[in-house]
This record gives C-alpha cells, structure tokens and sequence, in this order.
C-alpha cells in the first residue's frame, strides 16, 4: 500500500480516499458497511464526507451519511482512521444547502455549528481533516481561517483544506496564514479526471509551490468514464440522468457539463485505450487521478459493494510516460482543440 503526506501535515493516508456521498440515499447503512470494511481491510486509512451528505441534498437527510460513518468508526481504533468531513458554504452556484435554513455561510458562527454537529454524527472528539466545501464570496477569508484556526488550538480539528475553490482564491488564503501566523488549507479537494484535468493550468502549479495537496474526486466524472452514458439509451437511475430531469436549470447545465458530444466522443477513446492496456476504465481512471506529484489520495466512490474491485486495481496500476502521452493526445484533441 503507497501512502503519502497531505500538505505539510502529520496525517500519511493512503493514494486511494474511500469517497461516502451516496451513504443514506442510493447506498444503505448495511451496504455502506461492506463497502467501508472492505476499503479498510485494503488498507483505506483515508475517509471523506461532509455535513451536506448524503447526495442529491436534501433537507429530510442531511447528515444522515455523517450518522452512518459514525457507527462504523465505533467499531474501529480511531487512530487507525484518518476522517475528513466538510462545512457546506454559502448557496452555490446550483443550489441552496438544505442546512441551518439554507442561510449557511463560512462564518465564526456556522463553523461552530458546523463542527459541533459533525463531531456528534460522527462520534468522535476529533477531525483530522476539516474542509470548507466551496468557497463563500461574501464572508472575508479572514474571519473564516481564524475560526478555523480557534478549533485546530482547540483540538476539534487537527488540519483544514479547502474544495471546489480557485487558484486565487487558495492563493489568497495561503498568504493570509502566513502574515496572521494562523492554519492554513494544507488541501483543496476539486474536480479532477480524464475528462477535466483543468487543475494543470494555475492550481497545479499553486499546490507545488506552496506544498499543499490536491485531493481530485470524481475521477469517474460521475460515472461517465464507466462507458455507461455512451449508448443512445443510459439508465434512468445515474445522476446525471436525473439530474437531466430536474427543473433547476443550474442543475441541468451541471450535468451538460459531462455529458456532451466532446466528453462523450473523449470517453470512447479512453475506453479503447484501457482495452488497450488490459485494464477496465474505472482502473485507468482512478489511475490517472492519482498520478500526479501533487495529489496525496484520490477519492473514489461505490454506490455497492461489487463496484470497488476495479478501483482497487489502481493501487497497481501505472501511467507509463508512453499512456499519459496517448491520454494528453486525447485531451488536446477533444476536450481542449485550442490549449
């Protein structure tokens, strides 16, 4: 098993972070157990949730996936785990947290909430990672990192991070750590895949500078680097299918976003690629997501138990100089004629 640092940090967690969304909605308590033993007898030392979950958010079920987590960790050395959950930001680009009365923001106020909350649905004292789950545009990045730090010299949390956040803004908040001497995001958790390796541009260059890890979910983009939307016909159930019904027009160009004629045209040739290779798209996806020397663990996800073998295989497979050149091929010809 690889293990690597995260940031300048004390926490060594595994390349693979066993990713807990669909834990209370499309995955029961008793699935999601399978799926969290079996990561933790592969030798998952890494686990990632957060306050909003499970998804799609909803306010009869918010911290429901926190609640089942929190029961397995009972039966685990909590030493042996390295937890990381998120405070959900303001209202998103796509939709409203369904917390707090949808009025959430990364305040002093709603940090404190936020982590009293998550502490209890997951019984434990502690966090090893606490993570702002996008940026809050309106509530100045000091106040937010100070409050930060007030629970890391309280023990409630050992490390912070960032997600869904810009090279500007982890920028910023880096350097406002530095000059009030106070924690810093040793992480930031974006989008990263095959299909998006957009984090190569500033970000990639911000993480090495400044040793702050990148932790990529969706490696899958969804489920679309699984083949499965590439037929005329794709199942009902997936979330980008339902999230093509919803009224919420945000909602529906989220979707578009990873299920259009150039992501779908890229997939097909990453499909033949991994047949080429001998693998299944899952393991060259997950492969490629944790590549990079400035990603410690990448997150993956299993709606079943059945669904974790061919991530698993990632821990073994490699990008050879000769596939990610293929890959990079794929990407400029596709998804980014003009870089």
């Amino acid at each position: 098993m690889e293990y690597r640092y995260i940031g300048k940090t004390g926490l060594r967690v595994s390349s693979i972070c066993m990713g807990t969304m669909t834990f209370g909605s499309t995955t029961n308590e008793k699935e999601a157990f399978k799926i969290l033993d079996a990561s933790y007898d592969r030798g998952i030392n890494f686990y990632d949730t957060a306050e909003l979950y499970p998804v799609t958010p909803r306010k009869e079920t918010v911290g429901i996936t926190e609640e089942i987590i929190g029961k397995w960790l009972k039966t685990k050395s909590r030493d042996s785990v390295i937890m990381a959950t998120k405070i959900a930001g303001a209202a998103s680009g796509w939709f409203v947290p369904p917390i707090r009365h949808g009025l959430t923001a990364i305040d002093s106020f709603h940090i404190k909430k936020a982590i009293e909350g998550s502490l209890k649905r997951l019984q434990t004292e502690y966090i090893d990672l606490y993570q702002m789950h996008w940026p809050d545009t309106i509530v100045p990045i000091e106040e937010s990192l100070k409050a930060f730090d007030e629970l890391v010299k309280e023990g409630k949390v050992r490390y912070i991070g960032t997600s869904n956040d810009s090279a500007y803004g982890l920028t910023k908040a880096n350097e406002i750590s530095k000059y009030k001497n106070i924690a810093r995001f040793e992480s930031i958790q974006n989008n990263f895949s095959l299909l998006n390796p957009r984090f190569h541009d500033e970000l990639a260059n911000v993480c090495r500078h400044e040793n702050i890890s990148l932790l990529p979910y969706s490696p899958m983009a969804g489920g679309v680097l699984s083949g499965k939307y590439n037929n005329d016909f794709f199942p009902d159930d997936v979330r980008f299918a339902i999230y093509l019904k919803e009224k919420n027009k945000r909602v529906q160009a989220m979707a578009h976003r990873f299920v259009n004629s150039k992501t779908l045209e890229a997939t097909s040739k990453y499909l033949e690629l991994a047949k080429e290779y001998g693998v299944s798209p899952v393991t060259l996806a997950v492969s490629y997501s944790k590549h990079f020397d400035f990603v410690a663990s990448t997150i993956i996800g299993a709606r079943v138990f059945e669904q974790l073998e061919d991530s698993f295989k990632a821990f073994d497979f490699r990008i050879s100089d000769e596939l990610l050149k293929k890959i990079e091929h794929i990407q400029k010809e596709i998804l980014y004629p003009m870089g």
